[in-house]
């Protein structure tokens, strides 16, 4: 019983230690704060590379957030802010890159890929039923029985 008493209050001990840091920032107005909220939301960490901002625990996603805040606290706009860290980070951190030269085969690769993969396979399709509408095409001549007949009597033999 007392190993079970001392294994509780070493695992209460531990997980109070386990909290992580949350960023509390007071705001002027609901909507900047609403602001803030939708750019972490909208722009990826830099190092978690497939989350964005506001849920990453990185230390530059930290950075960020305190960025992003002191940002809208000089009355920039959004547009400023995300050219800000585009300038720095690249456009890896928007999760909508613009559509530019650049980014194109992002942008329509996947579209180009399903649009040729539906062409093959109708091609694939049309042949299909041309070769199977067609039995006479597929028929034997009598001459090219009475070869295959000798050739199969000669395997045979």
């Amino acid at each position: 019983m007392k190993k079970l008493i001392r294994a509780a209050l070493l695992g209460l001990a531990l997980s109070t230690t386990a909290h992580a840091a949350i960023d509390t920032y007071d705001f002027k107005s609901d909507a900047e704060r609403e602001r803030y909220r939708s750019l972490t939301e909208e722009l990826r960490c830099p190092k978690c590379q497939n989350q964005n901002i506001a849920d990453s625990d990185a230390p530059i996603a930290m950075d960020l957030r305190r960025e992003i805040y002191r940002m809208l606290g000089e009355g920039r706009s959004n547009e400023q802010i995300v050219d800000f860290l585009v300038s720095r980070y690249g456009d890896f951190v928007r999760y909508k890159p613009p559509v530019d030269a650049r980014t194109a085969l992002l942008w329509f690769g996947p579209a180009t890929l399903l649009v040729v993969g539906f062409g093959v396979l109708a091609v694939v399709l049309v042949r299909r039923r041309r070769s199977a509408a067609g039995p006479a095409a597929n028929t034997l001549s009598p001459a090219e029985r009475e070869r295959l007949a000798t050739l199969l009597d000669k395997k045979d033999s």
